[in-house]
């Protein structure tokens, strides 16, 4: 890059930002769902005219690392690359009677052709200029991922303890999202005008962020904005290769474990082995476990984002977040295991559970390079808590209600500084849902909320705190735990202790507790309490 452009390249670099934060915006203000409007379980991108992307908003990890696969399996599906001799797409997309002008709207959620996991819903719209050829192909690419509370499947919320992809829910192979197509998701689900609702919502910050191109290209031209994108992709190359330059060259092991899949398969092993080259580095997940019969398994995608956060965690946060983050990074899995999984494995938990530990043998193996910059685990789960019924309040009688939330937990202690308590961590960078809006929506109540003091690890630095949150159910309701780090501890380095595990609890209304296990799927009866324990983060240094 030049060094009279490095202004320019800056103020580009907001400009393309802006646009996935205010797809964002408007994705948050529009939808239905709590999950969506209150915990903002979504994310936006911006992707150059090969798929590449180019701008990302400061939304969830896992997502945002794994959407350029579906971006890509919709441009191979329907022949959408920059290439006048490849067809379908072209000229009926110019011809499109979309309120921004532009072609269909493709969707998707399949985790074997572009998905991570099935209430992960993502829609993408190639983006055609005016006064641009459009047998050249799209200019861009507009894509925006959001967590569907229900999609069907053997229980409500969609996260099943299930032995089949089937058993999870609508499995969508990219398709044009037309009216047909919006019924038949919508129908799918136990709370089908909801569905509508967030579909409509994300279509909605498609037109936003179009819009906001579309200004773009006639100010600047679109040539200035294809090389401004490329311009920043191979600035964050740079800086990338430059990072790994900077390391000692060697081979760097660690190993992990996930609690149990469900259905008795334990201790289930995830290994990373980071070598690193120069200036490229490649992690090797091939000694992970093979699959499983329960839902943890992780399709790749979801070792992309793994690998693509914890890759960010050690750059300048002012780095444009974009394909440059990626390219000297190699990524090795094997087929059929655990973290590259194969149909018809179920993989609900892959994608909340698995990529949290993807996370924690990633930073372990970083830990020996570098040990001065590397915090302990974090709490390693999201703690995921899905619950559905009918709801019989006045005015509400007879009410169909799915429900999804993810729980915070401790952060891991920094070399210099102890962990955050009650924080989402990691690959999930959602909200709580307030209290209110919760009471609100759903017949349950939040009798206790509060951090789980001394749940993290000793150490020269503390790890953070998880936290307790319990819900008294007020009608009968089908409830799913999805959660790990139950026997399982996040580990401490340097000495540091690990966090206090997870635990789950049912009390009936005698009093009477009993523990849960950490994948479960329970018939609730109105007045049961249901508590869940987050895990600490690990310790750092010695005491």
């Amino acid at each position: 890059m030049p060094e009279g452009n490095a202004i320019e390249l800056e103020v580009f670099r907001h400009l393309f930002a802006s646009v996935a934060e205010e797809m964002g915006e408007r994705l948050m203000r529009s939808a239905y769902s709590p999950n969506i409007k209150e915990r903002r379980d979504f994310s936006c991108a911006l992707f150059d005219a090969n798929g590449e992307m180019l701008a990302q908003a400061a939304h969830i990890p896992v997502h945002l690392g794994s959407t350029p696969m579906a971006v890509r399996a919709v441009i191979d599906a329907f022949g959408l690359a920059p290439s006048p001799s490849q067809g379908e797409g072209r000229g009926e997309g110019w011809a499109s009677k979309s309120t921004a002008g532009n072609g269909k709207v493709y969707v998707l959620n399949d985790p074997y052709a572009g998905g991570t996991h099935l209430p992960d819903i993502t829609v993408v719209q190639p983006l055609y200029l005016p006064g641009v050829d459009p047998s050249g192909g799209p200019a861009f690419y507009l894509a925006n991922r959001a967590h569907h509370a229900d999609v069907g499947g053997i229980s409500p919320g969609s996260l099943p303890i299930s032995r089949h992809i089937d058993d999870e829910g609508l499995r969508i192979t990219p398709r044009v999202l037309d009216d047909e197509a919006v019924d038949w998701i919508a129908n799918s689900s136990r709370t089908p005008d909801e569905r509508r609702g967030d579909l409509q919502a994300q279509l909605a910050a498609l037109r936003v962020g179009a819009e906001r191109l579309q200004t773009m290209a006639a100010r600047y031209g679109l040539a200035v904005l294809t090389q401004r994108g490329n311009d920043l992709i191979a600035y964050t190359e740079r800086i990338v290769r430059h990072l790994v330059e900077s390391l000692p060259d060697g081979v760097y092991a660690f190993e992990d474990v996930l609690d149990d899949d469900g259905f008795g398969a334990v201790d289930i092993k995830l290994s990373c082995t980071l070598r690193i080259d120069g200036d490229k580095a490649c992690l090797d997940f091939t000694g992970s476990a093979d699959q499983v019969a329960g839902p943890v398994n992780a399709v790749r995608a979801i070792a992309l984002s793994a690998v693509n956060y914890c890759c960010r965690c050690l750059l300048p946060a002012d780095l444009p977040s974009n394909a440059g983050v990626m390219r000297p990074i190699e990524v090795l899995t094997r087929a059929g295991s655990v973290v590259d999984a194969a149909y018809p494995a179920p993989v609900a938990g892959g994608n909340v559970e698995t990529s949290q530990r993807l996370v924690d043998v990633v930073f372990g193996a970083l830990a020996k390079v570098l040990p001065d910059r590397v915090p302990a685990a974090s709490c390693g789960s999201m703690n995921n808590l899905t619950f559905g019924g009918v709801d019989m309040r006045p005015g509400k009688e007879g009410r169909a209600f799915a429900y999804y939330e993810t729980l915070a937990g401790g952060v891991g202690a920094s070399p210099g500084s102890d962990g955050a308590s009650a924080l989402h961590t990691h690959m999930t960078n959602t909200l709580n849902t307030p209290i209110e809006a919760f009471e609100h929506a759903y017949p349950v109540l939040i009798t206790r909320y509060a951090i789980r003091k001394g749940s993290g690890g000793a150490g020269q630095y503390t790890g953070g705190d998880g936290v307790t949150r319990a819900y008294q159910f007020d009608a009968p309701a089908t409830v799913t735990l999805l959660t790990d780090r139950r026997t399982s501890a996040p580990y401490g380095l340097q000495g540091g202790s690990a966090g206090a595990p997870g635990l789950n609890t049912l009390t009936d209304e005698q009093g009477s507790t009993t523990e849960l296990r950490s994948k479960a799927t329970l018939n609730l009866d109105k007045g049961q309490t249901l508590t869940i324990h987050t895990p600490g983060g690990g310790g750092h240094g010695q005491t």
